[in-house]
């Protein structure tokens, strides 16, 4: 399954509310590292298809959602699980990280 789009409109149904972990890439399309990242956000959505749900915050399009989980530098990925951030990274990181970080919940 691919990333979805998270928005305000749909940040508490998707994420607050979700069954699943959820995985959120807050990113931008000038972003450099954010570009890179973006193949790894996809490929761990479609790894984790299931097991975890997979989102993208566009923060130039969202900024009420990267200031209220103080999102100051991008790409910024935060880890919710119950409806909480348990883990979060910034900057461009390997798919193995990002591995790590979802074993803890599930």
């Amino acid at each position: 399954m691919a990333e979805i789009t998270i928005t305000n409109a749909n940040f508490e149904q998707t994420v607050i509310k979700s069954e699943l972990p959820v995985l959120v890439d807050f990113w931008a399309p000038w972003c450099g590292p954010c570009r890179m990242l973006g193949p790894v956000i996809s490929q761990i959505a479609g790894e984790y298809e299931g097991r975890v749900t997979v989102g993208k915050i566009n923060v130039d399009e969202e900024p009420e959602l990267a200031e209220r989980f103080g999102v100051a530098s991008i790409p910024f990925v935060a880890l919710f699980d119950k409806g909480e951030v348990v883990e979060k990274s910034v900057g461009f990181r390997p798919k193995e990280s990002f591995d790590e970080m979802l074993e803890t919940v599930l």
